[in-house]
């Protein structure tokens, strides 16, 4: 028996944002991890997400990252949305459909 899936697409990104004039880089983390579930959850119809959000630093500054984990049938529209929110990397978007076939996803 063929196993459907019914949202195709398992989209995974990373998104940093440095941080200004004293924000806490754990406050932005958390509004940011709030806001990104949020706004997904009301505008795109999906599964399995997994929003987390961090506080670190690295050559540029102070920034506060979070690493989205969502199955859809629409990645791009979550990757253009959240291209709006900061600096998305480490993007993978993985086809579980032709991966439940034995095919590379």
């Amino acid at each position: 028996m063929e196993q459907s899936i019914e949202f195709r697409y398992d989209t995974q990104l990373l998104l940093d944002v440095y941080v200004e004039n004293g924000e806490d880089p754990d406050d932005v983390a958390d509004d940011l991890v709030d806001e990104i579930r949020d706004y997904i959850l009301s505008t795109f119809k999906g599964d399995s997400m997994v929003v987390a959000g961090d506080s670190g630093s690295d050559a540029f500054g102070e920034k506060a990252t979070v690493k989205l984990h969502y199955h859809t049938n629409e990645p791009w529209l979550v990757l253009e949305y959240c291209r709006t929110k900061g600096e998305i990397y480490d993007i993978v978007v993985e086809d579980m459909d032709r991966q439940s076939r034995d095919l590379k996803g």
